[in-house]
């Protein structure tokens, strides 16, 4: 079978509706995956703990309720991996540090139980930094680098970045990830496919992994599950499927997948804050803008985004707070330099007392407000996601220059997850060798208008992947087995 027939290459909603149909049993779609894990994984590291006997039997009894008559989900047979920050049930949730190998979940996390009750499968967890701390770059203690399947001197990003890898290759059909700053959005865009950040509140999530207690405000408001495809249209049908309430998310909302129309407005910020953008980026944001003017949108550049040198200080300051008092431990799990990350953050950017942090909160919400009033008049943002290209594996661990370098090219994925609103991350193209691309920013709840626009973008630059990865350099030589 041609790359252009395999079963792997299809979309995700091609996937699912030749399952639905007969055209091809799960069992099959989930072969064609593993065959195609076994042929890539070993050149990118990005799929860690492989789930073949029980993805098999899983597809096995959707092909039994299709033969009975039962009609079957909207994901049918569709493999999907899951970032391993994430539980997934009787599997262990390791966030790639090797003292959580044994840490096998009781449960699928929300987001799992959604996407299996659609049809879709779990083929594997895949590979983050260490305790999703360590850094933007996919490397963990346990499972080692993951690699940029289109240069191997560039990260994939992260810390989704083996859901990124692994959707672009072909591996799976959508990936599983979070974003709290950029973590979905990056490498999505690094790895040349798509992504979603939903809205606070749109999907429900349980992001304790460790015990029973729940986070503190910043990990509650600014962690939010999301989906990584080759195309908008996949992501559209996770996004459906991930969307509603759940007992064990008191945050989800039931509020409606699609809104009443608005006027197609979107303001253009290439450059948010004024502090640099390369100009390939610019470039990237020139294609999308025309490629929503060709679509009928309004699009006009604005002077930017509100507040954002102040939002930033106050997201910083937030999670840095809410982090101290654990850090001591936590430091010694994250291996020999893992730790340079978060250190760099702390001393630049100290904790705050208690008088500090009621203050802080008073500053999220005016921020939040502020962008509200934005988002009121201009009811999509386009602007970057990273306003460089993909940077070399590290650089943020490297010194405080290289941290400073990564922080400020992140800095819209960044203030955009501390207002809460959805963004959609598509690709523009490739532009030396690497994808570029740009994110849609919307309203609170209005994921629909982000993806419809994102489909534009696509309908008019078309689709990146599925990639077959270039030759890997040495950064695998330290990785252990995995995918067993």
């Amino acid at each position: 079978m041609s790359r252009q027939d395999a079963l792997w290459a299809r979309t995700a909603t091609a996937q699912a509706e030749a399952v639905r149909t007969g055209e091809v049993s799960a069992a099959d779609l989930v072969g064609s995956h593993l065959d195609r894990i076994a042929e890539v994984n070993p050149r990118v590291n990005a799929v860690t703990q492989l789930l073949a006997g029980r993805a098999l039997a899983a597809a096995q009894e959707t092909d039994r309720r299709r033969a009975a008559g039962e009609e079957l989900g909207p994901l049918a047979g569709v493999p999907f991996t899951v970032k391993e920050s994430t539980p997934v049930e009787g599997v262990p949730t390791t966030l790639g540090t090797p003292r959580f190998r044994d840490l096998v979940a009781a449960a699928d996390a929300p987001p799992v139980a959604r996407l299996r009750a659609a049809g879709a499968i779990p083929i594997g967890h895949s590979n983050v930094p260490t305790l999703i701390l360590a850094g933007m770059h996919t490397r963990s203690e346990l499972f080692g680098h993951t690699v940029n399947p289109w240069d191997p001197t560039r990260t994939p990003g992260g810390s989704s970045g083996g859901d990124g890898a692994a959707v672009a290759t072909g591996m799976a059909a959508l990936g599983l990830g979070n974003d709290s700053g950029g973590s979905v959005r990056i490498p999505a865009s690094f790895c040349g496919v798509a992504g979603l950040k939903p809205t606070t509140g749109r999907f429900p999530a349980d992001h304790r992994v460790l015990g029973p207690d729940d986070p503190g405000p910043a990990s509650q408001l600014l962690v939010v599950d999301g989906p990584l495809a080759r195309g908008v249209a996949d992501l559209r049908l996770a996004y459906e499927v991930l969307a509603g309430t759940d007992p064990r998310d008191p945050r989800a909302v039931p509020v409606p997948l699609y809104g009443e129309p608005v006027p197609l407005t979107v303001a253009v910020v290439a450059d948010p804050g004024g502090h640099g953008v390369h100009p390939s980026v610019h470039a990237a944001i020139t294609a999308a803008a025309d490629a929503l003017r060709d679509a009928g949108y309004d699009v006009r550049e604005v002077a930017d985004v509100p507040r954002l040198d102040e939002a930033l200080e106050a997201y910083h300051r937030l999670t840095v707070t809410e982090f101290a008092p654990t850090w001591p431990v936590v430091r010694t799990l994250l291996g020999e330099g893992g730790d340079r990350y978060v250190q760099m953050a702390m001393d630049q950017t100290p904790p705050v007392d208690a008088a500090g942090l009621t203050k802080l909160m008073g500053t999220w919400l005016g921020i939040r407000r502020s962008w509200a009033e934005f988002l009121d008049e201009h009811p999509l943002l386009l602007g970057p996601v990273f306003t460089e290209p993909p940077v070399e594996p590290g650089l943020e661990s490297r010194d405080e220059a290289g941290r400073d370098r990564v922080a400020r090219a992140m800095r819209l994925c960044s203030v955009t997850s501390f207002v809460g609103v959805p963004a959609v991350a598509v690709p523009t193209g490739v532009v030396d060798g690497v994808p570029s691309g740009v994110q849609i920013v919307g309203r609170a709840f209005r994921e629909d208008l982000c993806l419809a626009a994102a489909q534009a973008v696509e309908d008019r630059l078309g689709v990146l992947a599925p990639v077959d990865p270039r030759r890997v350099g040495a950064f695998l030589q330290e990785d252990r087995p995995v995918a067993k």
